[in-house]
């Protein structure tokens, strides 16, 4: 199988890493000339996990989005969400016939509110058999530097989701699958802006013992959202009976890609979303923290793009909601704390 890589930032440097290191060759896309040149002539990206060298002769590197998808099987689209609609939009409608598309996006196309798989579907006429998700818990800087993380791969059909799956398992890499490639994506944004709010109240200087009870009150509001989008196996405790699964229970919400992404999310220095809100906790503005930050912090659109959705779910998210406010409506970060303070359980 030949891999195809749209993007060039921490996540996209992190994938290239463990597909080399698993012995695969691949095509990567890269927009900005002079880092690709630095790639080729130099083995590593200046910008993102600068310890990381490749092995160059693996990399077939091109400044072609369209090139990178014609000579690759499987095309990994590992670009921010905000930004995936003007990369692909250009494209022809048959670009993606005969491919497979594995998304490593975290977000929600914010043009649309749409998860990826339902723009390509609407787009492209892609279909969703033929469509995977790459899900955390995982931070790039830990795969930079080889400490165990476990990957969850995402698609509707069991054999093609553990095909793709077995090119990812290294030494330090585990991989875990699933069928359920609507919860891991909608999961994958709210644990974003769960973090973004778990940054704003370090930065308000709240201690570990209420942090520990918002994030407890964050992963009851996101399992309420999952039940409202029809996400049926999360219940904790509850495994379904398998005989295919000798060793490993099946997964629910309790599992890494839900519960385990939104803690370490929530909790990792390395989050960007934490991070991000910890700048607006300490009084940042929202601009002020997009500059400081200098990446994306995925929750920050996410936010208003659930906060839209959910106007038609109604689902129960107080504090997703004050999250939103706080970073679209301009309500003050210390009196949305107050409102969330009285909600905790």
């Amino acid at each position: 199988m030949r891999f195809g890589i749209i993007g060039s930032g921490s996540w996209a440097t992190a994938i290239a890493k463990i597909l080399t290191d698993s012995h695969h060759s691949l095509n990567w896309w890269i927009r900005n000339e002079n880092l690709l040149r630095h790639l080729e002539s130099q083995g590593h990206n200046p910008q993102y996990l600068r310890s990381v060298y490749f092995d160059t002769g693996k990399l077939k590197l091109s400044g072609s989005v369209q090139q990178v998808i014609r000579d690759s099987n499987c095309v990994i689209l590992a670009a921010p969400s905000a930004y995936i609609e003007k990369i692909l939009e250009p494209l022809p409608a048959s670009v993606f016939n005969g491919k497979q598309i594995l998304s490593a996006v975290k977000g929600i196309l914010p043009g649309r509110n749409l998860l990826l798989n339902e723009y390509l579907k609407n787009q492209f006429g892609f279909e969703t058999d033929q469509y995977f998700t790459l899900m955390g818990p995982c931070h790039a800087e830990e795969i930079a530097d080889e400490k165990l993380s476990y990957l969850t791969f995402s698609g509707l059909h069991v054999t093609p989701t553990l095909e793709i799956a077995s090119n990812f398992s290294t030494g330090y890499v585990n991989t875990i699958t699933n069928t359920d490639i609507y919860g891991v994506q909608y999961a994958a944004v709210l644990k974003n802006i769960y973090a973004l709010g778990a940054g704003m109240a370090h930065g308000l200087e709240y201690g570990d013992n209420f942090l520990s009870v918002f994030i407890a009150n964050c992963a009851d509001e996101m399992a309420g959202f999952l039940h409202k989008v029809g996400i049926r196996h999360i219940e904790v405790g509850i495994h379904d009976d398998d005989a295919s699964r000798p060793v490993k229970k099946s997964a629910n919400y309790a599992a890494s890609v839900y519960l385990g992404d939104l803690l370490v999310t929530c909790y990792s220095l390395f989050s960007r979303n934490r991070t991000f809100g910890n700048m607006i906790g300490k009084g940042y503005t929202v601009n002020a923290a997009k500059l400081e930050l200098n990446m994306v912090a995925e929750g920050y659109n996410g936010s208003s793009c659930i906060y839209r959705i959910n106007q038609q779910l109604k689902a129960d998210m107080p504090i997703a909601e004050t999250v939103y406010k706080i970073l679209w409506e301009a309500v003050h970060v210390k009196e949305g704390f107050k409102l969330i303070e009285a909600l905790l359980v």
